[in-house]
């Protein structure tokens, strides 16, 4: 049994003869959390056996990691460093020439976690991660009857502390339910920990079931810089409003016979209303609201359009990547677009549009990633 020294190290069995040729070099990917994922491709000789393991390593070997294909995630690089990385195979006869350097990357610790369900959850700071930036959208309220319901609110903060490896609360808001369920025609809040809280939107009070009255349609939470969803129509059988967006509020709902008016600053654009298309009584038909994305500011959402009687409403269009509001009918009001979209006037006097549930993202790191729109898309 021959021994030869590689890298430094004396490997029992080692047959250069035997051994495989060196793999060729793929492409090196920076990804999240201070790792990188770098592809091969595997030598057409394997040598006297098959290969059992690759090994890609970083230049001057610091960091490294095994695998039995490719590609392979080397972890633990150190933020803002660069890195090229080789690959070696390995068969029972020994280690095999380190291929071609690959591309070189830049190491990040950004990440990012959106939470789209309504409900409570628990968020982690990653290790390394001591800064966040966050955006959150409240709920949608629902219409009633021929009342409709205002687009969620639109928060985010840059550059707040976290602790590594400690908790955080995260709830998302749903949105406001339609028809005689009591307080709960409102949107309800989205929230981060105690720093953010974009509250939901509102419907007057002016039916019962849905509770106090909310500010005209719309509510303002607390926490870094807030928008206001557009306003529902407190009657008129209109529109819901669109999502508030990341630097102007949502659009109107457009009254009957009447077109919603645009999102600003990429909020979401409010529906169409009508009423009485063919003279039916309790006609009244809205479209929903648009919602909002969270992957910072983009356009804005158009407002649905009014295009004469018939039995529809057009909802508003989706501001910043978000979802249009849906078209009213006569049997229904539209339901508000993701995220935060408003609900439409009901199409028969009692079967109004549901509001869309809120949305919380996170982004790190937050010095470096903020909203509205620096570096704040994926990942």
């Amino acid at each position: 049994m021959s021994l030869s020294k590689q890298a430094g190290i004396i490997l029992p069995g080692y047959d250069p003869l035997r051994v495989a040729n060196a793999p060729t070099i793929g492409t090196a990917t920076a990804g999240n959390s201070l790792c990188a994922s770098v592809s091969f491709t595997a030598p057409s000789c394997t040598g006297g056996s098959v290969i059992t393991t690759y090994t890609v390593f970083s230049n001057c070997g610091a960091f490294s990691n095994t695998g039995a294909s490719s590609p392979i995630v080397v972890s633990g690089l150190t933020n803002a460093a660069s890195y090229t990385f080789k690959v070696i195979a390995t068969n029972i006869y020994g280690p095999s020439y380190p291929s071609a350097a690959s591309n070189s990357i830049t190491a990040s610790n950004a990440g990012s976690q959106s939470y789209t369900t309504a409900g409570t959850y628990t968020w982690v700071a990653p290790a390394g991660v001591t800064s966040v930036s966050v955006v959150a959208v409240g709920g949608g309220a629902g219409g009633y009857g021929s009342v409709t319901g205002a687009g969620g609110e639109l928060r985010y903060i840059n550059n707040t502390s976290v602790t590594p490896g400690s908790s955080y609360s995260v709830t998302v808001g749903a949105g406001g339910d339609h028809f005689l369920t009591s307080n709960q025609c409102h949107g309800k809040p989205s929230t981060f920990s105690s720093v953010i809280q974009a509250n939901g939107g509102g419907v007057q009070n002016s039916w019962p079931g849905c509770g106090t009255a909310k500010n005209w349609q719309r509510t303002s939470g607390f926490g870094g810089t807030g928008f206001l969803g557009g306003a529902g129509r407190s009657s008129g059988y209109g529109g819901g409003g669109g999502a508030g967006g990341y630097a102007g509020e949502g659009g109107a709902g457009g009254a009957q016979f009447t077109s919603g008016s645009a999102g600003t600053g990429g909020g979401g654009g409010g529906g169409a209303g009508n009423r009485n298309y063919c003279g039916c009584v309790g006609s009244f038909i809205g479209g929903g609201g648009g919602g909002v994305g969270i992957l910072g500011q983009g356009s804005n959402g158009a407002g649905g359009t009014y295009s004469g009687a018939g039995p529809t409403a057009t909802g508003g269009g989706g501001g910043s990547g978000g979802s249009a509001g849906q078209t009213g009918s006569l049997f229904s009001g539209g339901c508000g677009g993701l995220y935060g979209g408003g609900g439409g006037a009901s199409g028969n006097g009692n079967i109004a549009g549901y509001g869309a549930g809120g949305a919380v993202r996170i982004v790190w790191p937050g010095n470096t990633r903020q909203f509205p729109s620096t570096n704040v898309g994926a990942p």
